[in-house]
């Protein structure tokens, strides 16, 4: 087999079908991305290989959550673009192997555009070409048709503005801000105080789409709280209906849900006395989340759901958390099933990571949110029935409709300013290196950092087991040796009453999150797979777990597949623990081995599952940031590895910061200046959504 091509050479549809071989063997791409080359060269033998070449890499792209493929950032940089070869490739050596940057450094973008003109396989918009080639950017179709169907579903939304603000009782609308808003929440932006979260709640009023966009603790669950009892008391009068409006809470996950479900139930106990008919409000406000699957009725082995354009969901106002983390096919799936009269509010971290799935929809539709871009007569209205002034530099006579219905809120109320967290998140999403060191050097006693010659540092040892805190009162709480001695010395009874033991499992499951540690990779001894191998071995040289069984007692174990039979979602974290079951037959009580997992949407169950019924399943000390979004630990810890990759950005260091609630611990490997390397480096997910 030639796998040894070069640049210069010409280069035949066989020769790239082989290519593309040896790159699947290598594993740096999926099967699945060949044979859709080949599928297409078997139906149209004419196709040009950098047609073909271009289908293999728009796939392989899709993998890595990218909507399309942008053929000038590709020329630009194939490697950081694509992330082939992979860091730690465990079939090396690869150097014999033709790479990516080689083929592609002789092609221009002239060229390539120009091969990828065929009446069969590509188009320029609407058709049915399996492939679009719009903006520059290559898409499998049904991507492409998502955004612009995303884009369609908004746009009718943002157009019902000057209808909504219209209907709205202005005069009552000022009143019940006032009376949700008494002083300014918000800090000082600059001559005058200003309150975004008064703001954000105006604006979803007027808005049947809005977005709110914040940091950890910004208040945007605070926010929506006050929304929906603002939109409660003026929207039924507004319609003429006397019923309450038809609210439904949702996050992409079941782990958001239950973050949700609690600060939604803290929320409304903390809405101001004075409202009027408090007590009807509370009541008119559901506290129960679900996630999106659930809503949308999920059908397993399908990517299609119960609920779409023809079965419409039964609701008034939809509010979605942690929106960072849906992609655009899920966006897509939840705006068709939207009845056309419901209200869609966003909320989430634009500056977070993306989701796993292909899109990043939050960043794309949110990214120009800090600089505001509100027009006069936003900012008009606004004053009118807020008595907000927004700084001028935050106006725009050419602001677009969908910044007319986005907010960020721009104080974080858990960080203060004594706090180093909430200081190294913002430099880092300054992209500052000389801030980031500023931060370190100042010495913040919620901060703390390592660097590692080797894995086999003791120091790496202090953290697993929870002897690095500098206040050592709190130090047996923030390791995982903590849940572990929660385990043991609460275990009930043999024939204690089973809700005793749903209580144990809670507890052990509360103090297992209070502790994480957080990698960038899955694969290698900087990876998931290496770190928890490492630790578990720690956890065994102290005596605190035994590794003599696969399922062991006190093992973490992460759902990385959605099981709807056991109703377990992707992301489900539980406790493998000792489960007292009596004999049918004698009667005598035994031993047996269970996964405790929390019920879901944040109720206060616990559902014992088989292990042998978990057949998707891994352990979980160390995670990957991607699967820690969603979450909050009072001590994350993120470790590196020595070198800068396409995954190591400012996007994925800042949401491992923002994991943390009171401590925040920073492992280098060999590069004390890897932090400020990676926050210069920005996520290019390719996608055209709304440019």
């Amino acid at each position: 087999m030639n796998t040894c091509l070069r640049s210069g050479l010409p280069l035949t549809a066989e020769d790239l079908l082989q290519l593309l071989e040896s790159w699947v063997e290598k594993n740096w791409l999926r099967e699945i991305d060949l044979a859709l080359a080949r599928f297409f060269w078997n139906e149209a033998p004419d196709a040009d290989p950098l047609l073909l070449l271009g289908t293999a890499l728009a796939s392989h792209q899709l993998g890595r959550g990218h909507v399309c493929i942008d053929l000038q950032q590709l020329l630009d940089d194939p490697y950081m673009t694509l992330s082939l070869p992979p860091e730690n490739n465990s079939n090396l050596p690869w150097e014999t192997l033709t790479t990516p940057s080689e083929i592609l450094s002789d092609i221009t973008w002239q060229h390539w555009c120009k091969k990828l003109r065929h009446p069969s396989l590509v188009s320029e918009s609407a058709g049915n070409t399996p492939l679009v080639f719009s903006g520059g950017r290559l898409y499998l179709r049904r991507y492409w048709q998502y955004e612009r169907s995303l884009e369609t579903e908004i746009g009718r939304r943002l157009a019902q503005t000057e209808a909504i603000e219209k209907s709205l009782p202005t005069e009552e609308l000022k009143q019940l801000l006032s009376l949700l808003f008494p002083q300014s929440a918000e800090c000082n932006d600059g001559p005058e105080k200003t309150d975004w979260q008064k703001i954000a709640c105006a604006l979803a009023a007027r808005n049947a789409f809005s977005m709110i966009t914040g940091g950890p603790g910004t208040g945007k669950t605070t926010t929506v709280v006050r929304l929906l009892a603002l939109l409660q008391s003026v929207t039924p009068k507004t319609n003429g209906n006397s019923h309450p409006l038809r609210i439904c809470l949702a996050a992409p996950t079941g782990k958001a849900a239950a973050r949700l479900r609690e600060s939604i139930s803290s929320a409304i106990h903390q809405l101001p006395s004075n409202l009027f008919g408090q007590q009807e409000l509370r009541d008119a406000i559901p506290s129960k989340v679900i996630t999106l699957h659930r809503l949308l009725g999920s059908r397993p082995d399908s990517r299609m759901f119960r609920h779409n354009a023809r079965n419409s969901l039964a609701l008034d106002v939809l509010i979605v958390d942690e929106a960072s983390m849906m992609d655009l096919e899920m966006m897509a799936a939840v705006m068709s099933a939207l009845p056309d009269h419901a209200r869609l509010v966003l909320l989430g971290d634009k500056d977070q990571l993306a989701s796993v799935e292909a899109g990043s929809m939050l960043g794309e539709l949110c990214r120009h949110a800090h600089e505001g871009h509100y027009t006069k007569a936003t900012l008009s209205w606004l004053h009118n029935v807020t008595g907000e002034k927004i700084d001028t530099h935050l106006s725009d006579p050419e602001g677009t409709p969908l910044n007319q219905s986005t907010v960020m809120l721009r104080h974080s109320h858990r960080f203060s300013s004594a706090s180093g967290i909430g200081r190294l998140a913002e430099a880092v999403n300054s992209g500052d290196p000389k801030q980031i060191e500023h931060v370190w050097d100042t010495g913040y006693p919620d901060l703390q950092k390592h660097d590692l010659k080797t894995l086999l540092d003791p120091t790496l040892d202090s953290l697993i087991l929870g002897c690095a805190q500098p206040d050592s009162s709190t130090a047996q709480q923030q390791g995982y040796a903590h849940y572990l001695q929660v385990m043991s010395t609460s275990h009930p009874a043999m024939d204690a009453n089973l809700s005793e033991y749903d209580e144990w499992a809670r507890r052990v499951t509360r103090a297992y999150g209070r502790f994480q540690i957080l990698c960038a990779l899955r694969n290698g001894p900087y990876g998931v797979f290496g770190l928890n191998q490492r630790i578990q071995e720690s956890l065994a040289r102290n005596g605190l777990i035994n590794l003599s069984s696969n399922w062991y007692h006190g093992r973490p174990v992460l759902v990385t597949r959605n099981n709807y039979q056991l109703g377990l979602m992707n992301g489900d974290i539980g406790i493998t623990l000792r489960y007292p079951q009596r004999d049918k037959n004698n009667g005598e009580i035994r031993w047996v081995t269970r996964v405790a997992f929390p019920k879901s949407e944040g109720t206060n169950g616990t559902h014992w599952v088989l292990p042998g019924r978990l057949s998707s399943v891994e352990t979980v000390y160390a995670m990957t940031v991607h699967k820690s979004q969603g979450s909050e630990f009072d001590h994350a810890v993120l470790l590196l590895p020595p070198r800068v990759g396409p995954v190591i950005t400012r996007e994925l260091v800042y949401t491992g910061i923002t994991r943390a609630k009171k401590w925040f611990t920073f492992v280098s490997t060999g590069n004390p200046r890897i932090m400020s390397e990676a926050a210069t480096r920005t996520v290019q997910r390719s996608g055209g959504l709304f440019l």
